[in-house]
């Protein structure tokens, strides 16, 4: 299977075919070496395939293959059945207000210099 920073990849790399390694290195919020890392690994899998740029031929952009692209859509899937399940016998204003909270959630977390999220990630990191 895959591990999560490649489901990461593979979902971004879904959504926006045709990306460069870069921009995917910034969507993601990770280091451009640990992307090309990830994308080695996922090429080498069939995940993914690499293009040259047509006006750019030292960037390099990545689209998802047939096999990505069939899981995606049934993680996608599962993800619609799971989210609906979920919220059974919650009405739309109650998913609106939901939505809201979570939204000023996120945001606390990540004012700042230095998000919350991102002090207990290296806090993690540094314990292992």
């Amino acid at each position: 299977g895959l591990s999560s920073a490649q489901w990461r990849l593979l979902v971004r790399v879904a959504k926006e075919a045709g990306a460069a390694q870069a921009r995917l290195a910034e969507l993601l919020e990770i280091e451009p070496i640990s992307v090309s890392r990830l994308v080695d690994r996922m090429e080498e899998g069939g995940w993914i395939e690499r293009r040259q740029d047509a006006t750019d031929r030292r960037v390099r952009m990545i689209f998802p293959t047939e096999k990505a692209n069939a899981a995606y859509a049934d993680v996608k899937s599962l993800a619609g059945e799971v989210y609906e399940e979920s919220l059974t016998g919650v009405s739309a204003e109650e998913r609106r207000i939901l939505i809201r909270v979570l939204d000023t959630i996120v945001q606390n977390l990540t004012d700042g210099e230095t998000s919350s999220l991102e002090k207990i990630k290296n806090t993690e990191g540094a314990a292992a």
